[in-house]
């Protein structure tokens, strides 16, 4: 067998997981509050942290005072669930898929929910002919498909004068894209996606929409406690002001506030874009260069800028578990394997928590592993 050369030099923090994904560049466990810690979020200690935490969402993603925020259980998906179980039904349903968590929401809508949703997918790589969408209908869309690689131009194609709420599970979108808030009715993200928080509790945003929905509409299904977001035909705002549902972990809380802080202390919004918009520059080079890898979403336009998912050449699901086991080994990258429901195929993490220095150091280490499992064949 031919000698292969190691590469002289690993990333820094081999941490590419797509969720949950590497922690701010500046994190250290020593550095977090602990005032907090061993308190009840009841107490004005609490509250006032829950508060904070929400005011600085609102600040780093630039969110109108119109839409409301509110820290919910069970990460991305416990917040989708519960806009989904507390508001469909009002009016028809879309669901647009193109790769697993939005064929996720399809199964809840047909199965669970046993709404008849109309259902419009597309392969994986590939998005749906957006323009088919009616929106007389409530809509539901992920803004970016963590597992495919696949996001949303903009919010261009959703009208201001829809009849339907526009729902965008927007966990890997969030931090890391413009979003026009004023044609989001329903976002939902999780702390462990672009700010590479830790994991458990959702974020739930609603617009002024949204909300009339929920004082207008009671759906004809029993809601667990932990779904409820109205009283008595109101909205329950507490839960908009650090009120949790239910008892948050105040340790992930403070974890996320240290991540918002180090956000704005990078100019917000715009740097975090900046950061992830160069590291997915960074990685496109890096395919480019190379003939036996490629971008599983074809189009640039439509391609994620933090979930990148890659193409390998003659890979099947054996092929890359071998090839990222083998950087595991050598302690180079972490959590590269594709998502299990995917194409065979490598996912890298591309968000603005990554060092784009470490993704330029990557493209070595990537072209030894394929030639190692390679040359085990």
């Amino acid at each position: 067998m031919t000698d292969i050369t190691v590469p002289a030099r690993k990333p820094a923090r081999p941490h590419f997981s797509s969720g949950p994904c590497a922690k701010a560049p500046t994190f250290a466990p020593e550095k977090l509050a602990t005032e907090s810690l061993g308190r009840s979020h009841r107490a004005k200690i609490g509250k006032t942290r829950l508060q904070y935490c929400i005011d600085l969402m609102r600040e780093v993603l630039q969110l109108p005072d119109t839409h409301r925020i509110g820290i919910v259980p069970g990460s991305d998906t416990g917040a989708f669930e519960m806009a989904m179980w507390t508001m469909l039904g009002a009016k028809p349903v879309t669901t647009l898929a193109w790769e697993s968590f939005g064929e996720g929401w399809v199964t809840d809508a047909v199965k669970q929910l046993k709404l008849d949703p109309t259902v419009i997918r597309a392969d994986y790589g590939q998005i749906p002919d957006l323009t088919q969408v009616d929106w007389s209908n409530d809509v539901l869309f992920t803004w970016n498909g963590t597992t495919s690689g696949v996001r949303v131009p903009s919010a261009d194609f959703i009208p201001a004068d829809r009849e339907g709420l526009a729902f965008a599970d927007a966990t890997s979108g969030v931090f890391a894209y413009d979003i026009d808030w004023s044609k989001i009715d329903v976002a939902t993200f999780s702390w462990q996606k672009v700010l590479g928080g830790e994991g458990g509790h959702g974020v739930l945003i609603l617009g002024p929409r949204a909300v009339e929905r929920l004082e207008s509409y009671t759906p004809d299904r029993p809601l667990p406690k932990i779904f409820r977001l109205t009283k008595g035909g109101k909205l329950i705002e507490g839960i908009f002001k650090g009120e949790t549902i239910n008892t948050p972990s105040m340790l992930a809380v403070e974890d996320a506030i240290f991540a918002l802080e180090w956000a704005k202390d990078l100019g917000g919004l715009e740097g975090l874009k900046a950061r992830s918009d160069a590291n997915a520059a960074a990685l496109d080079k890096i395919v480019a260069d190379r003939d036996w890898l490629g971008h599983l979403a074809a189009d640039p336009a439509t391609r994620s800028k933090t979930s990148v998912c890659l193409t390998v050449e003659g890979a099947d699901t054996d092929f890359i578990k071998k090839f990222a086991a083998a950087l595991e080994k050598e302690g180079a990258a972490f959590d590269l394997a594709g998502y299990r429901d995917a194409p065979a195929g490598l996912r890298i993490w591309c968000g603005a928590t990554v060092n784009t220095q470490d993704i330029e150091d990557l493209g070595p280490w990537l072209d030894w592993a394929y030639a190692t499992v390679k040359a085990a064949a």
